[in-house]
Parts: structure tokens; C-alpha cells; sequence
């Protein structure tokens, strides 16, 4: 366990909690079946994910006419969502291979979406053009401190709701959510280690850990939809590199496991959401593990293929 004292930064990360009050859910913790191991449900967050707590966050202290944002899918759909409730006009720039049920939810929002071919760093280009070109403010899924502060309301929760938590395994892309966590675990003073779950095919922050520096990887390729970033963040890669302890790289396969798995405990999560739980069991069994299922929003028939029959109908259906 590392001995770190927590950062000022946690101070911003107590005032997101605060300002998201009344606002966010407290989702529930249910357990594995199989493994024991607890589940953070942020599927069951506004709009489905965990990304609701971020983008709430930066808007409402943001007090932005206009923002303009790149995502794989739920920051878009939190953007969209948050922007409604606070009349905020929206830009999502998505990559011509996010998934189209996605751009569906966030359209429906009445957020305009822009596709944009390449991978995320192409994507990341068009968000500063549009910005620069409109004026809109720019809000990224993971590297804005006021999005951070938002994620580390997940670790606070956990914290609040498992005095028991001994260690806390979140999904890892531009690593947004995971040093939220480990802001919010330093600032307990609780011993609770924080665990970083990658697909082997969208493996930069393992990688730039390992040279100690961030560094670039070309277009990931994994079902995980919401961790494809190519670098780690500005803003939270040395969050990472002095809070978290460890960094685990999972295959697909692995994800898709843990699908089914929570499918057969009645719970439809995408791919992304699975990761962490991939991760969880990969570690030495040991209590107090949590794991956060990190967002639900996944198509039907993109579920139907990836565990089959759908065990959750089944469930519903016995």
C-alpha cells in the first residue's frame, strides 16, 4: 500500500459532492454471485452511467452558453442530458465507429452530433476546431479537473457505503474515473488500495506507468468502447501515478465472461462496464474488494452478440 498524503485537489473533488447532491443517485451495491466480490452499479446512474456525476460537475459551475465535447458515447449522452436540464447547447464529436445507438440517446437529447473518421486523437482535433471556430467551451470526458471532481463522488459513495472496502477496481481509459477513486481514497485516510482495469488492446496507461511518462498508442482495438483513449490524461495521469497501486490488463474475452456472468444475474452491461469485474477477479481473492460497474448503455442486439441468448430475459422470464 502506498503512503501518500491526499492532494489539495481533493478539496475541489469534496465541493463536486457537494454541488452534486439532489442531483446524482447514490446507485446501489449489489454482489457477485460467483466471486463475492462488490459491485458498484453506476448502470443504474442517470443516464446509465457513471459519467452523469462528471458532467453535471463541470457545467453546473461552469455556466457555459455552449460546450462542445468528443466521446465514445456516455459522456456524450451525460453532456446532452446535463445540458438539457441546464439550457445548455451541445456539440458531440463521435468517431465514425462509435456505436450508432449511442449517437441515437445523444441526438434524442438534442445534442448535435459530428462524426469524425479516425481514432480518438483525430477526434480530440475536431473538438478543439469546433471550439476555437464557435467559442463553445471545450469539456473533455477525462482530463478536466471539474469532470474528475465529479467521478470522485463514486469513490466517496463506496467509501460511505462499504466501510469494509479494502480494495476498489474501476475501468481505466483516459483515466478520469480511476483518479477520482484514488483522490477520494488518499483523502479518507482509509488503507484501500485502488485497482486499474485496461483491455489489452487499449493497454496506454499500463504502458506509459511502465516508462514513466505518458505516451501514444495507435487507434485501440477492444469491445470496450469507453476506454479506447490512445494517451493518458494531462490532468490525471499524475493523479494515477501517485495514487494508484496497480494497473491489471484484461482481454476481451474475459470482458465478455463477466458479461454473461452479470447477465445471468439479471444485469444487461455493456462491455466497458464488465471491465471492471474482469479485472476484480484476476486479483488474489481477498474481502473487500469492490468493483465498478462503470455503465449499462449497450445496444440489444450488440449484447445479443456478444453473450449470446440473452440470459437477462431469462431471468426476468423464470
Amino acid at each position: 500500500m502506498r503512503t501518500v498524503r491526499a492532494p489539495a485537489f481533493a478539496a475541489d473533488c469534496r465541493a463536486a459532492r457537494e454541488r452534486l447532491a439532489g442531483t446524482v443517485r447514490t446507485t446501489p451495491i449489489r454482489t457477485d454471485h460467483l466471486t463475492g466480490i462488490a459491485l458498484k452499479c453506476e448502470n443504474l446512474q442517470v443516464t446509465g452511467s457513471f459519467k452523469f456525476r462528471g458532467a453535471y460537475s463541470a457545467l453546473s459551475a461552469l455556466g457555459a452558453q455552449e460546450v462542445v465535447v468528443g466521446s465514445s458515447g456516455n459522456h456524450g449522452i451525460a453532456v446532452a442530458w446535463a445540458a438539457k436540464q441546464l439550457g445548455v447547447a451541445t456539440t458531440v464529436v463521435m468517431t465514425e465507429s462509435s456505436s450508432r445507438h449511442k449517437q441515437a440517446l445523444i441526438r434524442g437529447l438534442g445534442a448535435r452530433v459530428v462524426p469524425c473518421p479516425g481514432g480518438n486523437d483525430a477526434r480530440g482535433q475536431r473538438v478543439r476546431e469546433i471550439a476555437e471556430a464557435t467559442g463553445a467551451v471545450s469539456v473533455s470526458s477525462f482530463d478536466h479537473p471539474l469532470v474528475v471532481a465529479g467521478q470522485a463522488s463514486v469513490g466517496f459513495e463506496i467509501l460511505a457505503q462499504l466501510p469494509g472496502a479494502r480494495t476498489i477496481v474501476a475501468p481505466v481509459g483516459g483515466g478520469g474515473l480511476l483518479a477520482g477513486i484514488a483522490v477520494a481514497a488518499a483523502a479518507s485516510g482509509r488503507p484501500v488500495r485502488v485497482v486499474g482495469v485496461e483491455p489489452a488492446g487499449a493497454d496506454d496507461t499500463a504502458r506509459s506507468l511502465a516508462l514513466g511518462r505518458r505516451v501514444m498508442i495507435d487507434p485501440p482495438v477492444s469491445i470496450c468502447d469507453g476506454v479506447l483513449a490512445q494517451t493518458p490524461g494531462e490532468f490525471t495521469f499524475p493523479l494515477v501515478q501517485r495514487l494508484v497501486d496497480e494497473v491489471v490488463v484484461v482481454d476481451d474475452t474475459e470482458v465478455i465472461a463477466a458479461m454473461r456472468d452479470l447477465a445471468r444475474q439479471g444485469m444487461r452491461i455493456e462491455p466497458t462496464g464488465a471491465l471492471a469485474l474482469a479485472g476484480a477477479r484476476r486479483l488474489p481473492s481477498s474481502p473487500g474488494v469492490v468493483a465498478v460497474v462503470s455503465g449499462g448503455n449497450v445496444a440489444p442486439q450488440e449484447f445479443g452478440r456478444l453473450v449470446g441468448a440473452d440470459p437477462v430475459q431469462r431471468t426476468r422470464n423464470s
